[in-house]
């Protein structure tokens, strides 16, 4: 499947479970996860422009992709427009998976930052 999986006319035409067939045949045939991750955001443009409902379009299919495969670039790109698509809790996991590392320089720099700035001025608050 190296042509393009669909026309922008396709996209806004076909019924929601030829959409999700093609769309799940597509990404079991070659994992792309950028690709099928952009044509969930597409579908989402469609469900809020569009008389079909649309909305929570392939839920296991986007939560596979957010939990289950690699934090690329492309996925940390597109993961708020499915915030809905998840509780309080899971938002707090995904988010902490996709953006491990920023998360925990901005941890250890909060921490340093706390030490640093109650060290130095312990001595000039008076009690």
């Amino acid at each position: 499947m190296s042509e393009v999986l669909y026309t922008p006319r396709q996209l806004f035409s076909l019924k929601r479970k030829t959409l999700e067939k093609r769309t799940r045949a597509y990404y079991e045939e070659t994992h792309d996860e950028k690709t099928t991750i952009q044509i969930l955001v597409a579908l989402q443009v469609r469900d809020e422009l569009g008389e079909a409902d649309f909305s929570f379009f392939m839920k296991d299919l986007v939560h596979h992709l957010l939990f289950k495969t690699k934090s690329t670039r492309a996925l940390r790109r597109y993961h708020i427009y499915f915030q809905n698509y998840f509780d309080k809790k899971e938002w707090k996991q995904l988010t902490s998976r996709l953006f491990a590392i920023t998360t925990y320089v901005a941890e250890t720099v909060k921490k340093l930052f706390t030490q640093f700035i109650k060290g130095p001025l312990e001595g000039l608050v008076e009690s």
